[in-house]
């Protein structure tokens, strides 16, 4: 982009709010449209954002899709053992559009996971935990917990044959604390079996966690604000090499969503069983257990990281350390470098990370059973390697080569 230099450190010129009429004077009373217009038009931005800062967007939109659906879904939904998986039924065939809302839910909590994930890696390679930026990662973290209890209480509640068997297996995990597992289990469950009580819970959890995704979503944008974004150089950007959210990052950004709803649309119209578990299309039988039970893709790495180590309250230690160590990793990670691209062996371990991820959730496919089990492991050390050997490491190195 090209056009008048400004001095370094001059901030982009804010324009004013409208001079006449019912805008102007609704803006002197309560001055939310020049605060939007600062905020979210001219908000200065670095012009070296590449695609994967329009993951922000795209998660933003997908989230106010799920939560329209999903309201409309929970009007029609029955939270019992007796009726929840007729009533899903009853949605997807005798409901007006009842099939596409569903389609668009289902589709939409995969794909919002999917960018959740990207999102996150880009942090993480771009170094966007580091100072001044550290509320804006927790939060993050805080909303990728939030958003997977909130997918696990979803799939809980059509009560199909994964459904039930997936609680239970959550179930026996959290029993397999010491000392309070029991009572976890039975505060999770409501009763000595799953029933009407778990259901109706999960139902709550899940309908109250979405807005509670987005309470804390206004705070990480608060976060954003007030820090500014990062860029793929990790280094300041000056006054002059910014350029106004609106047109340039909105466009952008509306380009992105473009391609994201090309994806969207044939998930969720042409292969809408692509990503579902073709077990949970039949109802909750206690008294059968599937051959093959697991959960979500998206949980498969956690699932395969459960599997992979001997006890279950290891396994169980395991997958949640696995997210637990991202908390500390502004910590871990105290080097004034931020982008991997100026750090060779932090970029190699970040594909390491990436690569053990998917073998973790392979791990998961195939129930860490031979071979998978060996690979589950190595992958597993690879994993906690990086943020607890590697990081610290080349940090260490880094700031004595500052000194």
């Amino acid at each position: 982009m090209s056009g008048p230099s400004l001095p370094e450190n001059t901030p982009l010129p804010v324009r004013p709010a409208p001079s006449g009429g019912l805008l102007s004077w609704i803006d002197r009373r309560l001055p939310v449209i020049s605060a939007f217009r600062q905020e979210y038009v001219d908000f200065p931005m670095p012009r070296n954002l590449n695609a994967l800062w329009n993951f922000g967007a795209i998660l933003t939109v997908v989230l106010v899709l799920m939560l329209a659906t999903g309201i409309f879904l929970a009007m029609n939904y029955t939270p019992t053992t007796g009726e929840a998986f007729m009533s899903i039924e009853m949605i997807e065939r005798q409901l007006p559009g009842g099939w596409m809302l569903r389609a668009m839910h289902m589709t939409g909590a995969s794909l919002f996971m999917a960018a959740l994930y990207i999102h996150l890696f880009r942090g993480l390679y771009y170094g966007s935990y580091k100072q001044p930026r550290e509320i804006l990662w927790l939060t993050g973290l805080v909303l990728l917990l939030m958003a997977m209890v909130t997918a696990f209480a979803g799939y809980v509640l059509p009560w199909g044959q994964m459904s039930y068997w997936g609680a239970d297996v959550a179930g026996k995990a959290v029993g397999a604390v010491p000392v309070i597992g029991p009572a976890l289990e039975h505060i999770m469950e409501g009763s000595d079996q799953l029933g009407d009580i778990f259901l109706h819970r999960f139902f709550v959890l899940h309908f109250v966690m979405a807005f509670g995704i987005v309470a804390v979503v206004a705070l990480h944008v608060m976060a954003l604000h007030v820090s500014g974004p990062n860029n793929p150089t990790g280094q300041p950007v000056p006054a002059r090499e910014t350029v106004p959210f609106h047109p340039y990052y909105t466009t952008k950004d509306v380009t992105g969503l473009v391609l994201f709803a090309l994806v969207f649309v044939a998930l969720a119209f042409l292969w809408p069983d692509l990503l579902s578990e073709p077990e949970n299309y039949r109802p909750a039988n206690p008294m059968h257990t599937p051959a093959d039970i697991e959960p979500e893709w998206y949980f498969l790495p956690f699932y395969g990281l459960l599997q992979s180590v001997p006890s279950k309250f290891g396994g169980l230690v395991a997958a949640g350390a696995s997210i637990g160590v991202l908390f500390v990793v502004p910590w871990l990670d105290p080097s004034p470098i931020r982008s991997a691209r100026s750090r060779p062996l932090c970029r190699a371990g970040m594909a390491g990370v990436v690569i053990s991820f998917v073998l973790m959730g392979l791990v998961g496919r195939h129930h860490a059973e031979g071979a998978w089990m060996i690979v589950g492991r190595i992958a597993a050390l690879c994993y906690f390697g990086y943020f607890l050997v590697l990081l610290p490491l080349c940090a260490r190195r880094e700031m004595r080569r500052e000194r």
